[in-house]
C-alpha cells in the first residue's frame, strides 16, 4: 500500500480528568492500525516537570519507563500494549521539557538574535516535536493526547499548537473530545450540559471538535446524540457512544460499533482497508470473559493510599502483565491489594497470605512499608507460597535472606540506612556523585539493559534463552561483596549483567521452593496481550499448582 501523507488526530478531555483519554487514544490507534495504517501515539502532559520520574505515584499513577530510558506517564504503557509497538522519548512531552528545549536553543543562539516569545516559539517547538515523532515512526497517523481537560490554563499553549497545525494543514488534522456525561443519582437522567460547556471552552481556544466521544455509565441514546449534535455543532453520527465496560480492551470494539474509524478516515481523507480487522482482538478478549477458574494473587505494595480511595494505577503495568499471563493460561486473575503497612500495625495479619495462590511485591522507593514487605517475603519463603518480586521486591529478597538465613540481623539497604552494619544493597557507584549534587531527575539506571541467564535455573527455563533485555529504573544494587556468601547460603543469582558485576535476578532453586524469584528490572513494562511476559507466566503456573493443592 502506498504510504499516506502523515495525518494528526488530537484527543482532548472535557468535564473531568481520568475520563479515559489514554485508552481512547490507544483504541483509535488500534482501530486505524487494524485497517493497515502505520500508527504512532504521543502523550502531552501539561506539568512543568521535565518528565514523569519525579511525580508521586499515589497522585499521578505509575511511571512507565521506555526502552530508551525515558520516564513517562502511564498512558504510554497503554499505547505500547494496545498497538504492540515500542515508543521513544520522541513520543512524550511536558511543559517543562518544551520550555527547557526552547531556553536551550535561545542560549545557543539558535533563534538568531530574535526576541524569543511564549507565542509563537513554544507552540512551534511543540509542533516540531509532533511532526518529528511522526517522521521518526514513518507514521500514516499520529494520535496525540493532551492531558488534563480543556479550559485548564496549563493546556493553553498545547491547544494553540494544535490550532496552528489545523490552520496550516486543514485536511491533515482532526480533533476528538472525550467528555463525560453524568447521570446524577437523584435525577436519573443523563446530562449533556457539562459536555456542551467543555466544547464551548475548546471553541474559545479556536478549536472545533470533529468528534465527541461521549463517556458515561451507560450507552448514550439518540435523544442525547441529537442534542449534543445541535448544541456542539457536529453531525449526530460524530457523537460516539462510549459506555463503561468491564475491560479497557473492549473499547476499540465499542468505538468501532459507532464507525469511529470510518468517520476519522473520511475527515482526514485517508485511504485504507475497508473495515477494521479486529477479529483476533475480539476472539482473544471475548474468550477472556468465559474463563471460570480463578487464580488468586496478593499484591503487597505501599502506593495505595490516596485519601479514602485505592489507586491501583500505581501498579497498572504489573496488573496488566498478570492479566495477560493468566489469560493465556485460560484463568481469571483475582487481584487483592494489601497495604504492606498493615503487616507492621498487626504482624499476625501476614498469615492472611495463606489464602492466596501467589504473592507479588512490586517496585517502590524509601522506607515506608518496607518492614511489612519483608514480613510478607519471609512468610512466602517459609511457607512455599509462589513469590515474584520486582525491583525493590528483589532487593528485599536479598535483605530478608541475609537477615534470616545468613544471620546478618542488621542487613539493610543504603537507601534506608547508609550506616547499617551489612549493606547488602548499596548504591550504584555512578549514582553517589549524582545524589551528592542532588541530581535526581532522570538520573537513575534507566531503560533497557541486557542480562545473561544461568543454565538450570528457574529464570533460564522461563525465558528459554541465554540472554535477555529488560527495562530498569533503580539507583541501588546488590552489593557484590555479599554475593558469594548469599549464594553459599542457597540464594541463586540466576541473571547477571554481561560483565557479571550487577545482579539482575535472584531466586531459590525449585528443590527448595516452587517459585521464589525477584528481578532488579521491571518485566511488566514489556508484557502485551499477545506476548505475555515469560516470568509472569512462570509465576502464575507455579501459583496454579498451589491452587490445585
Amino acid at each position: 500500500m502506498k504510504r499516506n501523507k502523515t495525518k494528526y488526530i488530537f484527543v482532548v478531555g472535557g468535564v473531568i480528568s481520568g475520563v479515559g483519554k489514554g485508552v481512547t487514544v490507544s483504541s483509535i490507534g488500534k482501530i486505524l492500525q487494524s485497517r493497515g495504517l502505520k500508527v504512532t501515539a504521543i502523550k502531552i502532559d501539561p506539568y512543568v516537570n521535565v518528565d514523569a520520574g519525579t511525580m508521586n505515584p499515589t497522585e499521578h499513577g505509575e511511571v512507565f519507563v521506555l526502552e530508551d530510558g525515558f520516564e513517562t506517564d502511564q498512558d504510554m504503557g497503554n499505547y505500547e500494549r494496545f498497538l504492540g509497538i515500542k515508543l521513544s522519548r520522541a513520543n512524550y512531552m511536558t511543559t517543562g521539557r518544551v520550555y527547557e528545549a526552547v531556553i536551550k536553543k535561545e542560549r545557543n543562539l539558535e533563534y538568531g538574535g530574535k526576541c524569543v516569545q511564549v507565542v509563537p516559539h513554544i507552540p512551534l517547538e511543540i509542533i516540531g516535536r509532533i511532526e518529528r515523532a511522526g517522521t521518526r515512526a514513518s507514521a500514516d497517523i499520529v494520535v496525540i493526547e493532551i492531558g488534563g481537560t480543556v479550559g485548564e490554563y496549563e493546556n493553553i499553549l498545547f491547544l494553540e499548537a494544535a490550532r496552528m497545525m489545523k490552520l496550516r494543514k486543514p485536511d491533515d488534522v482532526a480533533f476528538v473530545i472525550v467528555s463525560y456525561l453524568p447521570v446524577p443519582s437523584k435525577v436519573g437522567e443523563m446530562k449533556t450540559k457539562p459536555t456542551q460547556h467543555a466544547v464551548r471552552a475548546l471553541s474559545s481556544a479556536g478549536i472545533h471538535p470533529d468528534i465527541i466521544v461521549a463517556r458515561s455509565q451507560g450507552a448514550i441514546d439518540k435523544k442525547r446524540k441529537d442534542k449534543l449534535a445541535l448544541f456542539c455543532n457536529v453531525s449526530p453520527e460524530c457523537v460516539i457512544s462510549a459506555p463503561d465496560v468491564d475491560s479497557i480492551y473492549d473499547i476499540p470494539l465499542n468505538l468501532e460499533r459507532d464507525h469511529l474509524g470510518e468517520i476519522l478516515l473520511k475527515k482526514l481523507k485517508v485511504k485504507a482497508k475497508n473495515g477494521a480487522d479486529l477479529a483476533d482482538w475480539k476472539k482473544f478478549f471475548d474468550g477472556v470473559g468465559k474463563f471460570k477458574d480463578e487464580i488468586k494473587i496478593a499484591v503487597v505494595g505501599k502506593y495505595f493510599d490516596t485519601g479514602d480511595f485505592v489507586l491501583a494505577d500505581s501498579y497498572i503495568s504489573v496488573i496488566e502483565a498478570i492479566k495477560f499471563s493468566a489469560y493465556h493460561l485460560k484463568k481469571r486473575p483475582v487481584l487483592t491489594w494489601i497495604n504492606a503497612k498493615d503487616f507492621e500495625v498487626d504482624p499476625k495479619k501476614v498469615k492472611q497470605l495463606d489464602k492466596y495462590d501467589g504473592v507479588v511485591v512490586p517496585g517502590g522507593f524509601g522506607e515506608s512499608g518496607i518492614a511489612g514487605k519483608l514480613s510478607a517475603i519471609k512468610y512466602a519463603r517459609e511457607n512455599k507460597i509462589p513469590y515474584l518480586g520486582l525491583c525493590y521486591g528483589m532487593q528485599l529478597i536479598v535483605i530478608e535472606y541475609a537477615r534470616n538465613v545468613l544471620g546478618l540481623k542488621n542487613a539493610n539497604t543504603a537507601e534506608i540506612d547508609p550506616e547499617a552494619d551489612d549493606l547488602v544493597i548499596d548504591i550504584l557507584p555512578e549514582q553517589k556523585e549524582k545524589l551528592k549534587n542532588r541530581d535526581y531527575g532522570g538520573s537513575m539506571r534507566l531503560g533497557s539493559y541486557k542480562a545473561v541467564l544461568k543454565d538450570g535455573t528457574v529464570a533460564r527455563e522461563a525465558y528459554g534463552t541465554k540472554e535477555v533485555s529488560e527495562r530498569h529504573r533503580h539507583r541501588y544494587e546488590v552489593n557484590h561483596e555479599y554475593v558469594e556468601r548469599l549464594e553459599n547460603a542457597g540464594l541463586v543469582f540466576s541473571g547477571r549483567s554481561p560483565d557479571g558485576k550487577l545482579m539482575e535476578i535472584a531466586e531459590l532453586p525449585k528443590r527448595k521452593h516452587p517459585f521464589f524469584l525477584g528481578t532488579q528490572f521491571h518485566p511488566e513494562f514489556q508484557a502485551t496481550p499477545f506476548a505475555p511476559h515469560p516470568l509472569f507466566t512462570a509465576f502464575l503456573k507455579a501459583s496454579l499448582k498451589r491452587h490445585k493443592k
